[in-house]
């Protein structure tokens, strides 16, 4: 297994909308690859999701850690052409941030709940009912599927700020 070059914001493929994979595509052993490297590559950089275009790969694919309180033992689900459903209209502001936009954080407004459908790295169609962090993870990698990043999202850029600022005075907050 590989790690992967992760694109940086300002780069053009973090901007375009992914292409579909077909059933076909699932066969094939650098599919597979690309998979194992993405899951990887996001271990190496202590994140939770990691999409497609952020390593330069135009393809409606992200692996995720979608538990509710991930951790290095959990184990990645690969997500490939999702859907994202919202169950409600709840909607709740929290932190993020993205490898794409290094040492950044900001608040963006998500649904709380929504309905991940997708295919697994297989191409066998699956359903996920996530909730709160999940549902966030998965909403911010579906957004760089279509060329979105974080900061598109947000609605005051008053809470943009550096990781360590964000350690020092608003992560307390969260504990």
């Amino acid at each position: 297994m590989s790690i992967l070059k992760v694109a940086h914001m300002g780069h053009p493929v973090l901007r375009e909308r992914a292409e579909a994979l077909d059933k076909s595509a699932f066969r094939n052993p650098l599919l597979q690859k690309l998979i194992d490297d993405m899951i990887e590559t996001m271990h190496e950089y202590h994140g939770v999701g990691l999409a497609g275009p952020q390593v330069h790969e135009g393809v409606r694919l992200f692996v995720a850690l979608l538990e509710e309180e991930p951790n290095p033992k959990t184990e990645a689900t690969v997500v490939v052409n999702p859907e994202i459903i919202p169950d409600g209209d709840t909607r709740e502001e929290g932190w993020e941030g993205c490898l794409s936009i290094p040492d950044i954080r900001g608040m963006v407004a998500r649904y709380t709940s929504v309905a991940l459908k997708a295919l697994d790295r297989d191409g066998r169609p699956f359903e996920l009912k996530l909730k709160d962090f999940a549902a966030r993870v998965a909403q911010h990698e579906t957004d760089h599927l279509d060329g979105v990043l974080f900061l598109d999202r947000m609605t005051s850029m008053q809470s943009l700020t550096y990781l360590e600022e964000y350690s020092r005075y608003h992560a307390k907050e969260e504990d």
